[in-house]
């Protein structure tokens, strides 16, 4: 009973400091209508790991160039992202991105997003940088089933009340 009582009360700590919940507990869309708008960016990174012959067959895709193709997809994401995630609101999305480098271990992709609204854009980088991998994978899968998606995290949010946030990077 201890570890209930205990785990109990760390859910409630949880519950007040996350915005996603209202006075009673209960998941609530957060009501943004008094913040005042301003210019938000994001920046996401993902990783899709595959072989050096993976890489090597990039440009002879017979589906098409697999950058392209997940570059469209990213941005087609990001604007979809309220339509993914139950508690994301809608943004009018000024610019999204979506750059690519490849390296020996894979196609490292960065997404950026910005807005001018009364909320951030952190989840649309995110989700475009994840779009983006999958369809990566996807036009790739036929080459070597093992490719891996990993490494997804927010690099930087600038704007809104927080300020600035930059990952440090190890």
């Amino acid at each position: 009973m201890a570890a209930r009582r205990s785990d109990s009360r760390h859910a409630e700590t949880v519950k007040k400091r996350l915005s996603h919940y209202n006075a009673a507990g209960d998941v609530s869309m957060v009501d943004i209508s008094a913040k005042p708008s301003s210019k938000r960016t994001a920046s996401a990174h993902a990783l899709v790991r595959m072989s050096a012959s993976v890489i090597e067959a990039l440009p002879n895709n017979p589906k098409g160039d697999p950058l392209q193709i997940a570059r469209i997809a990213g941005i087609s994401a990001a604007k979809k992202t309220a339509d993914l995630i139950p508690l994301c609101h809608q943004l009018p999305l000024s610019h999204v991105g979506i750059d690519f480098r490849i390296e020996s271990r894979g196609i490292e992709i960065t997404a950026i997003a910005t807005t001018t609204a009364q909320t951030g854009v952190e989840m649309e980088a995110l989700t475009a940088a994840l779009i983006a991998a999958l369809t990566i994978y996807d036009m790739t899968k036929a080459l070597d089933k093992s490719i891996e998606i990993g490494e997804v995290y927010l690099i930087e949010k600038t704007g809104g009340k927080s300020g600035t946030y930059r990952r440090k990077m190890s």
